[in-house]
């Protein structure tokens, strides 16, 4: 088995369990934060495992591959489904950072490959074109329905953020 450090990550703090020295620390989901797991984080330590969590884990990933740190990026169905398996079914930010830190030793996960980050700009993008998109049409539905001259008003002027397809 390999030594992980397990990362809960959340939008105002980083849980992490380090299973190489059996030790918590919490860090803030900032730069100074993100600068701080890192100093924490040993050189013996194989991997640095977390969730994929949205919006929340992005920067953290960022950071560690800028940093050139090996880490995990699992699937938050799987990491239930192995706390399940090890009966770890409580859910604290502590507990889960353990959990992960031991999934990252028993299965000796393979390291997720750091894309650069262009792409991962470009993948934020996208998201937030898509989002635009859904808006239009739930706009354009709303418009249908919309019987006040205000929301009328209102939603005609909302559409203008997201033009037409050329």
């Amino acid at each position: 088995m390999q030594d992980a450090i397990g990362d809960d990550v959340s939008k105002a703090v980083l849980v992490a369990y380090c299973s190489l020295i059996n030790e918590y620390r919490q860090f803030p989901n900032d730069a100074a934060g993100l600068a701080a797991l890192v100093q924490w984080a040993s050189d013996d330590v194989a991997v640095i495992v977390f969730e994929a969590s949205g919006a929340y884990h992005r920067e953290l990933e960022r950071h560690l591959s800028r940093r050139g740190l090996t880490f995990a990026k699992v699937d938050p169905r799987q990491a239930r489904r192995f706390a399940e398996a090890i009966g770890r079914v409580a859910k604290t930010d502590r507990l889960d950072a353990e959990m992960l830190a031991r999934m990252g030793a028993a299965l000796q996960l393979e390291p997720t490959v750091a894309q650069p980050e262009v792409v991962a700009d470009l993948r934020d993008l996208l998201v937030f074109r898509r989002g635009l998109i859904k808006d239009r049409t739930a706009a354009r539905t709303r418009l249908k329905m919309a019987r006040q001259v205000l929301a009328n008003a209102l939603l005609r002027d909302g559409r203008k953020w997201v033009p037409e397809p050329t």
